[in-house]
């Protein structure tokens, strides 16, 4: 069994409530820094000043602070807005020009992980047919680049569904290494966050559909570890005594550690909001993903 390389970071977008409010961008990657992750996931829209053509000036300032801090860049969000025009859908050609924007962007700004969100047509997010066409015309160009495109799995996506069915085919179709799965962790999640009424939450084979919302077996994942290359750390709450009662981060931890899986944990705050909470939070989820590491790694050695 390979060892497995887990490196914590930290999404902006955690930062949403107080973005632009209580903290500029500087205030936002100095506290990630001063927590001792070391990697930087952004939103390109959101957080590139003068997106998707940001100045020298603020290119070479970016690239400065991210060295002064130890920071790496992982993953850049991006949006196809296939809901952009009014009265007529997007093309396959105006899709592709998005991805070819903002995979150039990411790699002008060092991010290995480009994240596209498109518009969904479905319950379980599956993304506008437009994915397919514009993903495969781009290929090539990610390959050159050499950044990975890692559309997201996310609640109420589910593992066992034809949104990842149809990701995979497309990887193994093609043969593609610049094509991969993004894992938000909030599929995993064991209950709803601060909702009441109106919603019920079951554990189940993947097939839930509102009103139901599906809660995924975290052994769901051990299918699709081949293609997993990058991870949203999604949380609500961890409390005083360091326990999430959300997310069953060591069970779900357990199976990179057995995979041998390396890559990045990028911690995405999306709980209760507060000026200081956000910052609090993601102290607390780092130590605990820091101490059951350190348990799993024992297990795994002993």
């Amino acid at each position: 069994m390979s060892t497995a390389d887990l490196r914590l970071g930290v999404s902006l977008y955690s930062y949403t409530s107080e973005y632009g409010v209580t903290m500029t961008l500087d205030d936002c990657v100095e506290d990630i820094a001063e927590m001792g992750a070391t990697g930087l996931e952004i939103l390109g829209e959101a957080h590139v000043e003068d997106y998707p053509n940001p100045s020298s000036a603020w290119i070479d300032a970016y690239y400065a602070r991210n060295e002064r801090l130890g920071l790496t860049p992982t993953c850049m969000g991006s949006w196809v807005d296939t809901r952009r025009f009014p009265g007529r859908a997007m093309t396959v050609e105006e899709a592709t020009s998005q991805l070819e924007t903002d995979l150039r962007l990411a790699k002008q700004l060092g991010f290995t992980y480009l994240r596209p969100k498109l518009g969904v047509v479905t319950s379980d997010l599956e993304p506008d047919p437009v994915w397919l066409p514009s993903t495969e015309r781009v290929l090539d160009l990610a390959s050159d680049l050499d950044v990975i495109i890692c559309p997201e799995i996310h609640w109420p996506s589910t593992i066992k569904s034809k949104v990842v069915d149809d990701y995979v085919a497309l990887i193994e179709r093609t043969g593609t290494e610049h094509f991969g799965l993004l894992i938000d962790t909030g599929v995993f999640h064991a209950k709803m966050h601060h909702r009441t009424g109106g919603t019920a939450s079951r554990l189940g084979d993947g097939t839930a559909r509102p009103p139901l919302t599906p809660v995924v077996p975290v052994s769901d994942l051990e299918d699709v570890m081949p293609y997993v290359v990058h991870v949203q750390a999604k949380f609500y709450e961890i409390d005083d005594d360091l326990v999430d009662h959300y997310i069953p981060w060591e069970e779900f931890l357990g199976v990179l550690v057995r995979h041998g899986w390396s890559g990045w944990l990028s911690s995405e705050y999306e709980g209760d909001y507060g000026v200081g909470r956000t910052s609090d939070q993601l102290r607390r989820q780092h130590a605990l993903i820091r101490l059951t590491l350190e348990k799993l790694q024992e297990e795994v050695t002993s």
